[in-house]
C-alpha cells in the first residue's frame, strides 16, 4: 500500500499538526502531506505511533490520522519530493506492523482498507 506525496512543508516557525493539535514541530522540520486517511481505512489508532517507509528510511506518522489525509515527518529524508511514493504497508512495514500499532490483527487492517485504493493484483 503507498501513497504519494500530495504537499510538502518545510517549517518555518512554531506550530503544530493534527487534530487537535497534538504534534508540535518546530522551525526546520519538513512534513510531506500523504492523501490517505481513515475514511480509506487507515485506522485513526495508528496516528502518532505508525511508521511509513521512504528512500529506504522509516518516517512516522505525526498528528491524527484525519479522514483524508496522513501527515509525515521527513526531516531525515531530504531527497523526499512532491509524487514520491510512501509505502504504508509492503515490503518493509508489514500488514502486522500496522496492526500491532493499531491494537488490533492484520485481518481487521485489511478489510477496512477502502475503494479509493487501487488494487494489482500479482
Amino acid at each position: 500500500l503507498t501513497a504519494p506525496i500530495l504537499q510538502l512543508r518545510e517549517i518555518t516557525r512554531k506550530g503544530t499538526v493534527g487534530y487537535g493539535a497534538t504534534h508540535e514541530v518546530t522551525t526546520g522540520d519538513r512534513i510531506a502531506i500523504l492523501p490517505v486517511g481513515y475514511a480509506d481505512g487507515y485506522l485513526r489508532s495508528n496516528g502518532a505511533s505508525a511508521q511509513t517507509w521512504l528512500h529506504g528510511n522509516f518516517a512516522p506518522v505525526i498528528g491524527r490520522i484525519s479522514m483524508d489525509l496522513i501527515a509525515i515527518d521527513v526531516t531525515h529524508i531530504p531527497q523526499a519530493q512532491l509524487g514520491d511514493p510512501v509505502e504504508l504497508m509492503g515490503q518493509n512495514i508489514t500488514v502486522d506492523d500496522v496492526a500491532h500499532t493499531a491494537g488490533t490483527i492484520g485481518y481487521e487492517v485489511l478489510t477496512r482498507l477502502g475503494s479509493r485504493f487501487t488494487r494489482r493484483y500479482r
